[in-house]
């Protein structure tokens, strides 16, 4: 019954972006909503649509899955590439210097390699539960390593702290609302991964281009970034527990 409910969702996903596609005059627009319908059919029919920033990610990770190298290579080794190069970044953010821009092309790196895992294990069929397994240890790893990004850029231990537990605690329900029957992500929140990517991004690159801080605050741009991280992780369980309760009632 399960996975005929998701055919069914991932089906009324297709139906619903054809439409959308339909009307639509450029090829563009029609690109972008068959990138958008791909990735509801992986993830229970749920319309990425409504939010403007993981929308232009799904797109962006759906172009690039459909390139001949990218769909040569195996789906585990991109899903390990994404820690591997948050590892990298972390050790080149504590060197100081213009280091951290360095860092800063590493981290968005493994923001692209996140999501190529599972669009190119789609598109050449290569899907399997044990991907699944590999894909979301790897994520929360790298999820961790970010944060320690901004600690070695200077953020105090307990916001890191504070934006690392708020970050494994929205994966946790998640996946345990999933394990009960929940079909999909269960809510798009304000604090999904790319905008933990976008967050740690700007750290670096600000610490490698204006050092002594943001402008008119004298904070550290770790610690404004860290903050930020932060009270989006509350926002954003706040609405993956009510996306969950609606889903699971």
């Amino acid at each position: 019954p399960r996975p005929r409910a998701l055919r069914t969702a991932a089906a009324a996903a297709r139906q619903r972006f054809r439409g959308r596609g339909a009307v639509s005059t450029g090829s563009g627009t029609r690109g972008r909503d068959d990138a958008l319908a791909r990735w509801a059919e992986l993830h229970g029919g749920h319309d990425p649509s409504g939010s403007a920033l993981a929308s232009a990610w799904v797109v962006l990770v759906q172009r690039c899955a459909s390139t001949r190298p990218l769909r040569a290579l195996p789906p585990d080794l991109l899903s390990l590439a994404g820690p591997l190069a948050v590892t990298a970044a972390v050790a080149l953010a504590a060197e100081g210097g213009r280091w951290p821009l360095a860092a800063c092309a590493l981290v968005v790196l493994s923001g692209l390699f996140d999501g190529l895992d599972g669009a190119v294990a789609a598109i050449t069929g290569r899907a399997r539960p044990l991907g699944a397994v590999v894909d979301a240890l790897a994520d929360r790893v790298a999820d961790l390593l970010l944060v320690a990004v901004l600690y070695v850029l200077g953020a105090p231990a307990s916001w890191c702290l504070a934006a690392a537990f708020l970050t494994q605690l929205h994966e946790y329900v998640r996946a345990r609302a999933n394990a009960a029957g929940m079909r999909g992500v269960g809510a798009l929140s304000i604090a999904e991964r790319p905008l933990r990517v976008v967050l740690c991004a700007v750290a670096c690159l600000g610490s490698g281009l204006l050092p002594d801080g943001t402008p008119g605050t004298g904070w550290d741009w770790a610690t404004v970034c860290a903050v930020c991280w932060t009270a989006a992780g509350a926002v954003g369980f706040a609405q993956l527990a009510a996306g969950v309760a609606r889903a699971l009632r």
